[in-house]
């Protein structure tokens, strides 16, 4: 679809003069030329402001994204040093049958007769 031609022109100001009359004509040339000026400079606004982030974008310092370390640690020195594992703590069931660290029915009965 190619630019409008002066037969094109000639038809469509004709059909705006038959649809708003020749008194209206004029106001309607008014407003749209202020829509259209209103628009471009919009429109040319946008550009600016947009040339202008780009522009803050690049001048911007980049900084290079860290590499991942092999494992998975955070830091180098977390992943050279070895973890300090706490000794398990004795356990000795005096029934025998709890499990680890779970207190044994003894050891609930002393402790509601020392409150």
């Amino acid at each position: 679809m190619g630019p409008l031609g002066l037969p094109e022109l000639i038809f469509i100001l004709v059909l705006a003069l038959l649809i708003f009359g020749p008194r209206r004509l004029p106001q309607v040339g008014r407003t749209l030329g202020k829509a259209m000026g209103e628009f471009r400079r919009a429109t040319s606004e946008l550009t600016r402001t947009l040339n202008a982030e780009v522009a803050l974008e690049e001048e911007r310092p980049r900084r290079p994204a860290p590499a991942p370390t092999p494992g998975g640690a955070a830091t180098p020195s977390a992943a050279a040093t070895p973890r300090e594992e706490s000794p398990p703590s004795p356990a000795t069931p005096e029934a025998g049958d709890g499990e680890e660290g779970e207190p044994q029915p003894a050891d609930r009965g002393d402790a509601e007769a020392g409150d």
